[in-house]
């Protein structure tokens, strides 16, 4: 590719070309069909923009409040796993792009860096993701860990009770690589000779049996907002919110969980009711048109080719 990228669509070509194919697949995949990661970026190119005119926009301002932090624009960093393959400095330059960007940054409970080492690096609001293990004492841990580290929330993903089915990791057998957040806790090495090794993690450590009931547990353990993450019908929402959760982020987890479920932005005007957060796979213009949609805040999901130089401002 000549010259310096200049839209979302030319970063993930240099990905593709940078990137080893176990872990390109990894983050550009699917569950099953991937249907509803096509979806995911079909449903928005269906939406039309109808730009009203003669309005002073000389001086825009996109801030907006986050459980009571100001950012600079409705976009946040979403949990996503293993930063270090894409990046040698991990979710540490990512929580620097943050910084930068003056956004928050959601760090993942797969992080190839740990709790303290992203909270050392950066003054970035972070938030902590949690999955519930089946040891509810390695969850506690990992919510104390976060706590003391001055993160903000807590970002609880309900919609895994175990790993979807991605089919491009089962063929290249995708590995988990070092998780130091579980160092001393649990090892992240599976004895599994077919498949996907990460897949096999999750199954093992997982508690599929996580339902509403057990909220109560987390809520007794952590006195940070407690967010609910992968939400898609108006029912659950209404439900999360009845549980006294803090906010709920509407999600079909990238579409990497269930397949042919609906596209995220299918279900946002159902419930936005509420305190909501969108997070699906954003390209291009889609970015605008769920600006106007949603009209609050939503998380981006980043795939660092280049860290914090690359979501700074080089003008």
């Amino acid at each position: 590719m000549e010259g310096e990228p200049v839209n979302v669509n030319e970063f993930q070509e240099l990905a593709r070309l940078a990137l080893p194919k176990m872990y390109y697949d990894y983050y550009d995949g699917g569950a099953e069909d991937q249907y509803t990661l096509k979806e995911n970026v079909e449903s928005f190119r269906k939406i039309a923009l109808r730009p009203r005119i003669l309005v002073d926009v000389s001086r825009i301002d996109l801030s907006t409040i986050i459980l009571g932090h100001r950012i600079s624009a409705p976009i946040m960093i979403a949990p996503t796993a293993f930063h270090k393959l894409a990046h040698p400095q991990g979710e540490v330059a990512t929580a620097r792009a943050a910084a930068a960007s003056n956004t928050i940054m959601v760090l993942s409970y797969m992080s190839t860096c740990t709790v303290e080492e992203v909270a050392s690096s950066c003054n970035a609001v972070r938030f902590f993701q949690l999955y519930v293990y089946k040891r509810r004492d390695i969850s506690a841990q990992l919510v104390h860990r976060a706590e003391r580290n001055g993160y903000k929330a807590i970002v609880l993903t309900v919609d895994a009770p175990r790993l979807g089915r991605r089919e491009a990791d089962i063929k290249n057998k995708m590995i988990a690589p070092q998780l130091n957040n579980f160092e001393g806790l649990i090892s992240t090495k599976v004895d599994h000779d077919e498949g996907s090794n990460l897949e096999a993690f999750a199954k093992g450590t997982f508690d599929a049996s996580f339902c509403w009931r057990d909220l109560g547990w987390l809520r007794a353990i952590t006195n940070l907002p407690i967010l609910i993450k992968g939400v898609l019908t108006r029912e659950d929402a209404i439900k999360a919110m009845e549980v006294g959760v803090d906010g709920i982020i509407v999600s079909n987890h990238g579409a990497r969980q269930l397949d042919y479920t609906p596209a995220t932005i299918c279900v946002l005007e159902e419930l936005l009711n509420h305190e909501t957060y969108a997070l699906g796979h954003v390209l291009q213009t889609s970015l605008f048109r769920l600006f106007t949609l949603l009209e609050e805040k939503f998380l981006f999901s980043l795939m660092e080719e280049c860290g914090e130089e690359q979501m700074s401002s080089r003008h």
